[in-house]
């Protein structure tokens, strides 16, 4: 059975779920490190990339394209 928890590491590494869980023995488990923040080149880059990706998406074939689909989907 995968259950995923979420939990916080303080900076000892100390690890806290912030929801209650019972199990019946122990258990091996896997922990993921998430930024708070997305890195500031991650946003960076999708900046840099906006005007190159308009230029595709923003042209009459493309629109055609989606015109299938219900608007604001």
């Amino acid at each position: 059975m995968l259950q995923t928890l979420e939990a916080v590491i303080d900076e000892s590494g100390a690890v806290r779920l912030l929801e209650k869980v019972r199990l019946p023995s122990a258990c091996r488990a896997l922990v993921t490190i998430l930024r708070d923040q997305p890195p500031v080149h991650a946003l960076e880059s999708a900046l840099l990339s906006e005007a190159a990706l308009a230029r595709d998406w923003n042209r009459p074939e493309e629109d055609a394209a989606w015109a299938h689909l219900p608007a604001g989907a």
